[in-house]
């Protein structure tokens, strides 16, 4: 989460109190107003407390209009109504939720067998608030698997993980945390993710695994985890390096399974110790949750388990949070019960023949080079053509958002720092009459652009938005 300072002089601000949100007395609700930095005095009445806290929150941008966030922004009312009525289920009480703990082992048990492991029964699984948990999870336990076949070198030795520049950023997160070398495999030309063959010579003794990715944040394209595991297999016949692979399929691997069947990237290659999903995102489901799978029990060692009772009996835990909602777990099963994959397989279509649509039209304006064709996941990135030179990405970003639609400009990592793009992350609930809506916008600033004598914007950092 972002760090924040309160203002030094937070006493001297208050929030302006409206007199209608007296509910008997026009003024009754004005008889203090409540400052915004420290606990107001006394109470106010509800009526006036929502009222004040609704009014600052429209100035929020519209989350159906975010065409940079992953995260799902629309559920049917009955999916609502079932998390309204989950909202007080604290997930670790197991022994009181028993319904929910057993949600939540259907979810497992339903994405082992989605992702083909080997012994659905026998793989092992839990849900987190989100990937960015379950990568840490699985991080940990490829670093603890590591250490024990490592048990004479460690601690001196130190470990490193080796993965693509372009992975989000929990797992920057995750070596920072947990004192791992992160090793990183930069763009080159137009490839925008992992190498193959240049993350395995990055491999060594002190390797704990290789992290591939399903799909980019950056440019929503796949990441090769077969022809990964493949080089990985060399490795091990030159050198005798056993080493894992976890695959972070925080949004492609809800999308893969129902589009790409013929895609060997799970379970089916022996070498992939486990998988990663957030719920939130392609599982369709309000944030937050997300799903950490290991192949069986043996790639999750033991030790990191925690064991709390459960109904005079015993129920194994692993996460970094202990108290959370069950509420978007339920959400989880009930997407899983009500789509099956057939439902799955035609909202994920959907959601790519739109972005697929979208972007052949972009590239039809002239203005614009694609990079990605929302062919993988349903996410594209386009930047610039070579001949417009009065306006760059940035210019569209800041441009578009007076309509309203949220779209990150941002840079490439190492080695394509040269290269600045926009992209169109679209989710259930972007539809083709919105695409309309978007290209017509984006259409209509062009004259505009065209116009402008060179690109206007000077702080690209500033600029930038938030882009996983």
């Amino acid at each position: 989460m972002a760090l924040h300072k309160g203002p030094q002089k937070h006493q001297e601000q208050v929030l302006s109190v409206n007199p209608f949100f007296g509910e008997a007395n026009p003024v009754g609700g004005m008889t203090e107003a409540p400052p915004t930095h420290r606990l107001p005095d006394a109470p106010i009445p509800p009526a006036t407390a929502y009222q004040l806290v609704h009014d600052e929150l429209m100035l929020d941008g519209n989350s159906r209009l975010n065409l940079a966030t992953f995260v799902t922004t629309w559920m049917e009312p009955q999916a609502g109504a079932l998390m309204a009525e989950c909202r007080d289920k604290n997930m670790i009480d197991k022994d009181e939720y028993p319904r929910t703990a057993e949600l939540e082992r259907r979810c497992v048990a339903m994405l082992a067998d989605l992702w083909n492991a080997p012994v659905p029964s026998a793989a092992v699984g839990c849900s987190t608030t989100g990937s960015s948990e379950a990568c840490m999870l699985a991080g940990m336990a490829l670093k603890r698997r590591w250490a024990q076949r490592n048990a004479d070198r460690y601690p001196g030795a130190r470990p490193n993980l080796v993965m693509g520049v372009n992975v989000q950023v929990c797992w920057e997160k995750f070596c920072n945390f947990w004192e791992v070398e992160a090793r990183l495999v930069p763009m080159e030309g137009e490839r925008f993710h992992l190498d193959p063959q240049a993350a395995a010579e990055l491999c060594d003794e002190n390797t704990i695994g290789v992290v591939g990715i399903l799909g980019s944040t950056f440019d929503g394209s796949y990441e090769p985890i077969a022809e990964l595991c493949a080089a990985l297999d060399a490795l091990q016949e030159r050198t005798g390096l056993d080493i894992p692979v976890h695959v972070d399929g925080a949004s492609g691997a809800m999308v893969a399974p129902f589009l790409d069947e013929d895609l060997v990237w799970d379970f089916r290659l022996p070498r992939v110790a486990s998988i990663n999903t957030s719920g939130h995102k392609y599982g369709l489901v309000y944030p937050g949750v997300g799903w950490a799978l290991w192949r069986d029990a043996e790639a999750l060692p033991e030790e990191l388990v925690f064991r709390v009772n459960y109904l005079g009996g015993d129920m194994p835990t692993f996460a970094l949070n202990f108290s959370r909602p069950g509420a978007q777990v339920v959400a989880q099963y009930y997407n899983f019960l009500r789509l099956g994959r057939e439902g799955y397989r035609a909202v994920q279509q959907s959601t790519r023949d739109v972005a697929r649509s979208l972007a052949d039209r972009i590239e039809g304006l002239g203005d614009f080079r694609l990079l990605t064709r929302g062919d993988q996941l349903p996410v594209f990135a386009f930047t610039t053509a070579e001949h417009v030179t009065a306006y760059d990405v940035f210019d569209v970003s800041r441009r578009i958002r007076e309509s309203g639609w949220l779209v990150p400009a941002y840079t490439f990592p190492a080695n394509r720092q040269d290269l600045s793009v926009l992209r169109i992350v679209c989710r259930n609930g972007f539809s083709h009459d919105l695409a309309d809506l978007f290209l017509a916008d984006l259409t209509r600033l062009l004259p505009e652009l065209r116009r402008q004598p060179h690109p206007l914007t000077r702080d690209k950092e500033a600029a930038t938005s938030f882009h996983h």
